[in-house]
């Protein structure tokens, strides 16, 4: 099998929304992809890029990716943020998913980053136990929080609050 590892580029971006949707699906909240197109390209690949990833490619199909961007801890400091990691369905069991992760790991290492972090869902049993490998720790007291875009406008949109 001949898999290549590189980073994403923007002409990549279709094909990683595409993934992000079979990602999503898997996850059981399709309708929570509401990114578009356009939004997904800005954002990696603007004046201001705020994400990066890895992808898998076999004969140009890509097949899996790792999205990742900055996170900075106050207690620990810089720390890549593994946001997503996929291979796609057909494609699993067949070690891209330790190829990915190696090339993230080995980006926080050359970032100079003090480790990195993710979530996983907890009835996700195949990558919990791909996480176990690596001796990640999970850490089962952290709650996720967060506010949606129409909340957020709810709340200051008008410059209310």
């Amino acid at each position: 099998m001949n898999i290549t590892i590189r980073q994403a580029c923007k002409e990549d971006c279709v094909r990683l929304l595409e993934l992000i949707n079979e990602l999503a699906v898997y996850e059981k909240a399709p309708e929570e992809v509401t990114v578009t197109l356009e939004e997904f390209e800005k954002a990696g690949f603007g004046e201001n890029p705020v994400w990066k990833a890895f992808v898998a490619e076999q004969d140009g199909l890509i097949q899996g990716f790792g999205l990742y961007y900055t996170r900075y801890s106050t207690w620990k400091g810089c720390r890549l943020y593994l946001e997503d990691l996929l291979v796609t369905e057909e494609m699993r069991g067949k070690g891209i998913g330790k190829l990915l992760f190696d090339a993230l790991v080995a980006e926080a290492v050359n970032m100079g980053y003090n480790g990195m972090t993710w979530q996983v869902l907890d009835w996700n049993e195949p990558a919990i136990n791909f996480y176990k490998k690596y001796n990640a720790h999970l850490d089962p007291g952290w709650l996720n929080v967060a506010l949606s875009k129409e909340q957020t406008h709810l709340l200051y949109g008008d410059g209310g609050l």
